[in-house]
């Protein structure tokens, strides 16, 4: 098991994150441990990044996390 979400790098031992995947959090998953979509990922990426950057308007934030997700194993160019 990884310590951290390959698809967003959430702490896995925290339980405020572990889910039902064993390699991703809650929040990349569904209630089965699917992976989500690689949008729908994003845009929560994204909302992530503007709870601590509040003037980061939607647009910005979304290509930021198109970014942040591009170093993510899960959504690399190699993937998994």
């Amino acid at each position: 098991m990884s310590d951290f979400c390959y698809s967003c790098c959430a702490p896995l031992k925290d339980p405020q994150f572990k889910g039902p995947a064993e390699d991703y959090c809650q929040y990349c998953t569904d209630e089965k441990g699917n992976l989500k979509s690689k949008d729908t990922v994003q845009i929560g990426i994204a909302q992530w990044l503007q709870t601590w950057q509040p003037n980061l308007d939607d647009a910005t934030a979304v290509k930021r996390a198109e970014h942040y997700m591009k170093a993510m194993p899960a959504w690399s160019e190699q993937g998994l």
